[in-house]
């Protein structure tokens, strides 16, 4: 009798070619690639200068994302010379191998992690990678995803393959209700604080329990999104009837008799009762409370009704100079409440929380109110379908009535990649997933949570609990 297997060696074995060695390296076929302009560029000029072509061109969809401009009118021209050769030479390289674009002013354009499960290209039990580390997103719909480097892509591009080597597995269970102003922002971002931004280098996350099935599978996105920031090489979830009313009507889902066959496979697609983890961790999202980075690692985090820690309790010497340190580039002081801390920007948007839950989530906090004087705040849509939706609902309206600024679709401030960046010393509430030393501009001061509690800084000025500010029925 065959021994019961996780999800994760279900996907690894069903993919892979062959075994390599007696090391776990396997050569693993991949269904499907997301390329972007920012990290292709290299992978392409290796293989123009081999001779070699595409393996499979349907299987990558290609999306300018990461260096276009988010002002309010959409523009092809990128103001930036290095952004603009990117582009150009990222759309000559789809042309030249037969791959499919959404450009600039593609009405499918938008951050690959939104725009792929949006279009229906990630199923369920399909093994993904793309040269960007949050590709781990897409477990949330039953696939398993991750980030490869620039020679990595070239070989997948040139094979459709990559040498692989299988990781341990860790089974996080959630249980527990989520309370009124809290997200699976919380859930992902109290687990980083727990084990750390190294906790699960060299692990497969399988997120499961009552919470988890609870959750709606953009949610669920949002989850997967930021489990790379504790190490993970990839984070999943079981798909169940979410995931496959989410991928009915999506452009490229199977249809018909295909659709049939498909959600009948996808049914298997479970970790067996007694499949042994390498490490099982318990998570009571009941207990959580709206959670706030205050350094410069996710794992650097808190309930935004703690205070800023103090260094001299910390007993590791290692650990308390990193606290001393990222103190001081957050301009903090130990003890200081979290509330306490004034901003100068908000920033709603990002592959992590850009989706059209996430801007209905921040709208409900703003309906009714005005950011904040000397607050800048902006909203970038995760794709420019989201953006659509978003104006029909009228959701655009409450965030221009309040003052935000409503943006085109992009990475944006996320990362300081393109015109969307911070100054030294700006202060920004941001629903992005990292708050690394320069990650929104040099010198910049980067605070990560959940959209609605970056709506509640925006509005008060400061760190803010969501659940302080009534909401209208």
């Amino acid at each position: 009798m065959n021994r019961p297997r996780t999800l994760y060696e279900k996907h690894i074995d069903s993919h892979a070619v062959c075994d390599l060695d007696d090391q776990g390296h396997v050569l693993l076929y991949i269904d499907r690639q997301v390329a972007n302009e920012y990290t292709s560029p290299q992978a392409f000029s290796g293989l123009r200068a081999a001779d070699r072509k595409v393996w499979r061109p349907a299987a990558t969809l290609a999306v300018v994302d990461h260096v276009n401009p988010t002002s309010p009118n959409r523009i092809a021209t990128m103001p930036d010379p290095g952004g603009a050769r990117q582009v150009s030479y990222f759309a000559e390289n789809c042309r030249d191998f037969g791959i499919e674009l959404f450009d600039v002013l593609d009405k499918r354009q938008g951050i690959e992690h939104v725009v792929a499960p949006e279009q229906g290209f990630i199923l369920p039990g399909m093994v993904v990678a793309a040269g960007d580390s949050h590709t781990t997103t897409y477990g949330a719909l039953g696939a398993f995803g991750f980030g490869i480097g620039t020679s990595e892509i070239e070989h997948l591009l040139a094979t459709q393959t990559l040498v692989y080597k299988r990781l341990k597995t860790m089974r996080v269970n959630v249980h527990g209700a989520l309370g009124d102003g809290l997200t699976s922002k919380d859930i992902i971002m109290a687990l980083i604080r727990r084990i750390g931004a190294s906790g699960a280098t060299g692990y497969a996350i399988e997120f499961a329990g009552p919470t988890i099935e609870a959750l709606s599978v953009e949610a669920r996105m949002t989850i997967c999104n930021m489990a790379v920031e504790a190490g993970a090489r990839g984070a999943f979830m079981a798909p169940d009837d979410k995931v496959y009313a989410y991928l009915a009507d999506k452009p490229r889902a199977p249809k018909g008799a295909l659709w049939e066959q498909a959600v009948a496979r996808w049914r298997e697609l479970y970790s067996d009762p007694g499949a042994a983890f390498d490490v099982d961790i318990e998570l009571d999202a009941g207990a959580l409370e709206p959670m706030v980075t205050w350094g410069t690692s996710p794992d650097q985090a808190a309930a935004i009704g703690d205070r800023v820690p103090d260094p001299r309790d910390e007993p590791d010497a290692i650990r308390r100079q990193d606290l001393q340190r990222a103190l001081r580039y957050m301009g903090l002081t130990a003890g200081e409440p979290l509330m306490a801390i004034e901003i100068s920007h908000a920033f709603i948007g990002s592959c992590t929380n850009a989706r059209i839950e996430d801007l209905r989530d921040a709208a409900r906090v703003v309906r009714g109110r005005n950011v904040a004087p000397d607050v800048r705040a902006m909203v970038v849509p995760g794709s420019t379908q989201v953006r659509a939706q978003a104006e029909a609902e009228g959701l655009a309206q409450v965030f221009l009535d309040a003052g935000f600024e409503w943006r085109q679709s992009g990475c944006s401030m996320c990362l300081a990649m393109n015109d969307d960046v911070l100054a030294p010393g700006d202060r920004c509430a941001s629903s992005t997933n990292r708050n690394f030393e320069g990650r929104q501009g040099a010198g910049a001061r980067t605070h990560l949570m959940s959209p609605a509690m970056v709506a509640a800084a925006a509005v008060s000025g400061r760190l803010t609990d969501v659940r302080s500010l009534p909401l209208e029925a």
